[in-house]
């Protein structure tokens, strides 16, 4: 599994972890109101334990959406960081303009 996920990865990132990614707070608010927080059940606030990540990440040309976010464990979390850092350190920065959509 984590082979596939890093192949993939490889082949999709056309940014590096380097380059500096405009998150978006309401894209935020919006994933959370739709799938409210696994530990706690709200909308709004903390999740102990949980993090909103990007399935496909920002760097590699993902969408900063509630359709490519989902909930991950923190443990999880590290482990997929570390898999996308190592995959994407090698690729050239592409500018981040916050103004245009993704």
């Amino acid at each position: 599994m984590r082979c596939a996920l890093a192949i993939s990865l490889l082949l999709l990132c056309p940014l590096s972890f380097s380059a500096r990614i405009h998150r978006s707070s309401s894209a935020r608010h919006r994933f959370m109101h739709l799938y409210p927080c696994p530990s706690t059940g709200k909308k709004t606030g903390a999740c102990p334990g949980w993090v909103i990540d990007h399935r496909v990440p920002l760097s590699c040309g993902g969408a900063d959406a509630p359709s490519n976010m989902n909930w991950q464990s923190v443990a999880d979390a590290k482990s997929k960081d570390r898999w996308e850092r190592l995959l994407c350190r090698h690729v050239e920065p592409e500018p981040n303009d916050p103004s245009e959509p993704r």
